[in-house]
């Protein structure tokens, strides 16, 4: 009969056990790291399976390339006003209207209002040598026009209820035609689906294969990125002043601050109220606070310790909200110094915030304006599908029906959950198709 030692075994099986709780406790393991938002058996917003992603479609990309006719019609200028992002969507539309029109394109024109206190022209953001290579066969592109053009000024013709191809070819051409030389700004709403191939292959090309920043600003862009925390969120916050101001929403609980900078933007544009305000509101017109957004953040199990790179523009309100709850937040302010970046304004800032987050591991925005949607399209184009619009509608909704808490974080699980898996947001169909997973 073999006898066994209680009081060994005991002294083992506690020391075994005090060394395991030792390891599971300690601030370096790694079973300490999974965040405490995180929920028991459920995985972040970005273990979600697509079912649909966006790229490149075939006909632009693979597709035959129409010849360029031997004789242009003659010389159009795009003349684009607004942010960088604004520009850029009016100067590719351009780019198709030129082809459509069998036109000459000259260098466009960037007028920024004094509001983005920037005065750099087309030439100071994009390398222009490298878009008229990428350019070739796509339509043509000159730095300079000939001496007998360049002695004129450009005819300007009104564009805003252009839309489609036979609106430019019945309206447009003819001035073209007979002045030689016209400048253009492109309807904001733009029918491209409308346009022939070899148009829509022209804009295409213009807006994801032909546009690169210059060599300096590329390399201050670069330098940026290698300075953010690795895995990084690029998050596209628009909780501005103006922007509250001209969604006409109401906001209770602003700091003092914030309420005094709304209301010096607002002009004649005075809040919504009452049931108005609430419908407004459900509609998904009221931008998400950063609060909110630290709020739908968790409810997509988004780890509080996520380097999060804020790609966001001066005046941001209440960024407390977000920054007490997600504490590994930088901007580029604090990432970058010297004498260039500090002569640095709107379009050469705007193209940082915009080269930082194609390549960021994560893109999340709040608004879906005209720099989410180009971003969102290029980074299809290079392949990185981890990509998500905050839903304001379904936050405003919800919360409507008075859910809170735990309640309303599953709900608003749900609601992106399958925005995400449906690439909902994530590419413009005008140059991208979808393809199911």
């Amino acid at each position: 009969m073999i006898t066994v030692s209680v009081k060994p075994l005991f002294t083992a099986i506690f020391t075994l056990s005090l060394f395991l709780a030792i390891v599971l406790l300690s601030p370096s393991s790694p079973f300490s790291s999974v965040p405490s938002n995180k929920q028991a058996g459920k995985s972040d917003i970005w273990g979600v399976k697509r079912l649909v992603e966006w790229r490149p479609c075939r006909w632009w990309i693979h597709g035959p390339r129409i010849a360029l006719p031997a004789e242009s019609n003659g010389y159009i200028r795009v003349d684009c006003y607004g942010g960088l992002n604004q520009m850029r969507r009016d100067f590719c539309d351009g780019v198709g209207i030129a082809r459509l029109l069998n036109a000459t394109l000259v260098l466009p024109k960037f007028e920024a209002a004094a509001y983005w206190n920037e005065s750099s022209g087309f030439a100071d953001v994009f390398d222009v040598d490298y878009f008229i290579q990428q350019m070739d066969g796509y339509i043509k592109v000159v730095k300079e026009l000939p001496p007998e053009v360049a002695l004129k000024e450009a005819f300007h013709v009104d564009c805003s209820k252009r839309k489609g191809q036979f609106d430019y070819i019945e309206s447009v051409l003819p001035s073209l035609l007979k002045y030689q030389y016209i400048s253009i700004t492109p309807a904001m709403s733009q029918r491209r689906d409308r346009y022939p191939l070899n148009a829509k292959a022209a804009l295409c090309q213009a807006c994801y294969g032909a546009l690169r920043l210059t060599r300096t600003l590329e390399q201050k862009a670069a330098e940026l990125l290698e300075a953010i925390p690795k895995p990084f969120l690029s998050l596209h916050l628009r909780f501005e002043p103006d922007m509250v101001a001209y969604s006409q929403c109401e906001y209770p609980g602003l700091s003092p601050a914030s309420k005094e900078a709304i209301e010096a933007a607002r002009g004649d544009r005075k809040p919504w109220t009452g049931e108005l305000a609430r419908t407004w509101r459900k509609r998904g017109k009221c931008p998400l606070t950063p609060n909110e957004t630290a709020f739908i953040f968790q409810a997509l199990s988004i780890p509080t310790n996520t380097n999060i790179y804020l790609a966001a523009g001066d005046g941001l309100m209440e960024i407390e909200g977000l920054k007490s709850i997600y504490t590994n937040v930088v901007t580029k302010s604090a990432l970058l110094s010297g004498e260039d970046f500090l002569n640095m304004h709107g379009n050469t800032k705007a193209a940082l915030d915009y080269y930082v987050s194609i390549n960021s591991d994560f893109y999340v925005a709040t608004f879906f304006g005209n720099m989410d949607k180009m971003v969102a399209a290029m980074r299809a184009y290079k392949g990185l599908h981890n990509t998500l619009f905050l839903s304001r509608r379904a936050y405003a909704e919800l919360s409507s029906k008075g859910l809170d808490g735990k309640e309303l974080m599953q709900a608003l699980w749900l609601a992106h959950k399958e925005d995400f898996a449906m690439g909902r947001g994530s590419a413009l169909p005008d140059c991208f198709c979808d393809f199911k997973s």
